[in-house]
């Protein structure tokens, strides 16, 4: 398949938009992140992304406050701002058998290793992934618009991500960032 080398926000703006419609689990509790571990671990490829509260204040940068990784038809917001990265956890992120999918995700894991240090397997970033289909473009919103033809929406990104609870808006932004992921890399596979 043959895709165009760029797109502008218009045209990007201008597209439907696509959102994950499966089921979110929110991970806030030891036991929940327990089960959304055993979930992850069976799947094959994983997508992957990581939130963290925004800084207004130059110099200033806020530990990252939620993992989203997608699989099996579910997405598991991990907030890590109320449980700790667990060893069934890394072991996931480490696993090279399991690939994890995402978008910028050098930093993601920098983020994640300032939490816990673990060793990143399995790793694939779409933004190196779409070159080899001479994709100029690598925010993850012109990604989609190039190689699914829907935009994603951006909107809730500099919300506060360590808010008490997560809005609706928040939870479907997050998941549908995750999702994505795979959903785009299946489509540059031509699966």
């Amino acid at each position: 398949m043959a895709y165009i080398e760029t797109i502008t926000n218009e045209q990007v703006a201008a597209l439907q938009a696509v959102q994950f419609e499966g089921e979110i689990v929110v991970v806030d509790t030891p036991a929940l992140l327990e089960e959304a571990c055993n979930h992850l671990a069976a799947q094959s490829i994983i997508g992957f992304d990581t939130e963290t509260r925004p800084s207004f204040t130059s110099g200033v940068t806020n530990k990252v406050a939620l993992l989203q990784l997608y699989g099996g038809g579910k997405c598991f917001l991990i907030r890590l701002n109320r449980v700790q990265i667990t060893k069934s956890l890394t072991d996931i992120l480490s696993n090279r058998n399991i690939l994890k999918i995402g978008a910028a995700v050098k930093n993601d894991i920098v983020g994640l290793n300032k939490l816990r240090h673990f060793t990143a397997g399995g790793f694939v970033d779409l933004q190196d992934k779409v070159e080899s289909y001479g994709i100029k473009d690598k925010s993850l919103r012109k990604i989609s618009g190039i190689v699914l033809g829907k935009k994603v929406s951006k909107a809730q990104r500099l919300s506060n991500w360590e808010a008490k609870v997560l809005t609706s808006q928040q939870q479907l932004y997050a998941a549908t960032d995750a999702w994505v992921c795979v959903e785009i890399y299946n489509t540059l596979l031509g699966k």
